[in-house]
C-alpha cells in the first residue's frame, strides 16, 4: 500500500489540497484539488497534467462531510493509498510556533487561542484540524506556520515604536505568506540566485511583499496582523491609526463593526464599490474600478521601493500568487512606476506570462513564478513525522 501525505491549505470558503506519495524518503505530487465549502460542498481533484480525476457534490453537512469524502476517495478509489499524515497551513504562529509542529491537543488549543491575531484566517485553519481529529483520531497532523519564514527578520524591521513591555508580550511585526515565500526562496536557491537582493510580490486576494536575501526574510509589508501593508481584495492595508480612533470615538463604531470594515469591506471592494476580484475590476470600465486598481498598483510600487531601501538595492523582483502570476496589466503598471530603480518590462514577454518578463535593458530582473504552498506543507510534514518515528 502506497504511503501518502495530504496537505491542506484552508481559505475563506474553500480548501486547496495536495496529495503526495512518499518514496525513498522523497515526495511525488500525484494530485491536487479543491474542496468548496458552501451550501452544497463540491470536491474536485486533478492529476498533474490537469486532467480531472474527480468531480463530486458532497452529500452531508459542510466541512466534516467534505473532508470525509476527500479521505474516502483518496484511500478507496484513488489507487491503493494510505494517508500517513496530514499537514496544514496555519496563518499565525504567534511568539510560540516558529517551526512545523506535530499537533497535539494542547498545541491545537494554543493555536486556536491566537485567533484574535488573525480572526479572518485562524478559525478557518483550525476547522479542518478539528474535523480530522474526529474522523481520523490516530492520524498525525502537522501545523506549518505562515509566520515562521519571517523569524529571521530582526530589529528594527521587526519592531514597533511602542513601550518595551508590549514587545515583550509579543506585539511585533510577524509577517505572513511565509509558506509561499519559502517556496520561492527554495527556487532561487536551487537556481543559484539566493544571494541577490530580491523582492517577492505575493499578490492575490491577500497580498504582501517580502525582501529576501540568502533565502531569508529581511523585511516584509505585513506586520502584527494580516491587515497591514498592501491594498488587498477586501482589506485596506496600512492605515493611519488615527482613522481607527476616529471611527471608534466619533462615528460610534463598535469593535466588531470595525473588524468587519477592515477585513471584509475595504480594499479593492471598498474603493471600487463593486468587487474585490482584480479580474472583475480590470474588465470593468467603471471609474471607481479603475481607481481601485490604480491604488493597488501605487501602494505595491511604493512598498517595493521601501523594501529596496531595506535591502540596500534591488537585483530581482518575483511576482507570484493569483494576481502576480496572471495579471500582465498589474505587473506592467507596478514595474512602470519603478523605472527610476532600473526596472524595464518587456511588454510582449509580460503579455505572454513568460518566466522572465524584464527587458534586456533592465538592471533589475523581473520574474513570474507560480507558488506552491502545498508542496512546502507536505515537505515539512514528512520531516516532522520522520523525526517522530526516528
Amino acid at each position: 500500500m502506497q504511503a501518502t501525505i495530504l496537505a491542506l491549505n484552508a481559505g475563506s470558503s474553500s480548501i486547496k489540497f495536495g496529495i503526495f506519495d512518499i518514496g525513498g524518503g522523497d515526495l511525488t505530487t500525484v494530485a491536487r484539488g479543491m474542496l468548496d465549502i458552501d451550501k452544497s460542498s463540491r470536491l474536485v481533484a486533478r492529476a498533474g497534467d490537469g486532467s480531472v480525476l474527480l468531480e463530486l457534490t458532497v452529500q452531508g453537512d459542510g466541512l466534516p462531510a467534505g473532508i470525509a469524502a476527500m479521505l474516502d476517495w483518496i484511500e478507496t478509489e484513488f489507487g491503493n493509498r494510505r494517508i500517513v499524515a496530514c499537514g496544514h497551513r496555519i496563518v499565525h504562529g504567534g511568539s510560540t510556533f516558529f517551526k512545523p509542529s506535530l499537533l497535539t491537543s494542547a498545541r491545537i488549543d494554543a493555536i486556536e487561542a491566537l485567533s484574535p491575531l488573525a480572526p479572518l484566517h485562524q478559525p478557518r485553519n483550525i476547522a479542518p484540524i478539528r474535523a480530522l481529529s474526529k474522523l481520523r483520531p490516530g492520524l498525525p497532523q502537522v501545523g506549518c506556520f505562515d509566520t515562521a519564514f519571517h523569524r529571521t527578520m530582526q530589529p528594527p524591521a521587526s519592531r514597533y515604536a511602542l513601550p518595551r513591555p508590549y514587545e515583550e508580550k509579543g506585539i511585533r511585526r510577524y509577517g505572513f505568506h511565509g509558506l509561499s515565500y519559502e517556496f520561492i526562496a527554495g527556487k532561487l536557491h536551487d537556481e543559484g540566485r539566493a544571494d541577490r537582493r530580491t523582492i517577492v510580490a505575493h499578490l492575490g486576494n491577500g497580498a504582501s511583499l517580502c525582501a529576501m536575501r540568502y533565502s531569508r526574510s529581511v523585511d516584509t509589508t505585513m506586520g502584527f496582523s494580516a491587515l497591514d501593508g498592501l491594498v488587498m481584495g477586501t482589506r485596506c492595508g496600512t492605515i493611519d491609526p488615527g482613522v481607527l480612533l476616529y471611527l471608534l470615538q466619533h462615528e460610534g463604531m463598535r469593535t466588531e463593526e470595525l473588524e468587519r470594515l477592515l477585513y471584509r469591506e475595504s480594499g479593492l471592494l471598498g474603493v471600487s464599490g463593486t468587487s474585490g476580484d482584480m479580474r472583475d475590476l480590470e474588465a470593468s470600465k467603471a471609474e471607481h474600478a479603475r481607481e481601485a486598481v490604480e491604488l493597488f498598483v501605487f501602494r505595491a510600487a511604493r512598498e517595493t521601493a521601501a523594501l529596496a531601501n531595506t535591502l540596500g538595492g534591488l537585483d530581482c523582483i518575483v511576482f507570484t500568487a493569483g494576481i502576480g502570476e496572471h495579471s500582465a496589466g498589474v505587473r506592467r503598471s507596478i514595474c512602470d512606476r519603478l523605472g527610476w530603480l532600473g526596472v524595464v518590462i518587456d511588454k510582449d514577454a509580460n503579455d505572454r506570462h513568460e518566466p522572465v518578463v524584464s527587458a534586456s535593458t533592465s538592471t533589475v530582473e523581473v520574474c513570474v513564478v507560480a507558488t506552491d504552498e502545498e508542496s512546502i506543507i507536505a515537505r515539512h510534514t514528512l520531516g516532522v513525522i520522520s523525526g517522530v518515528s526516528a
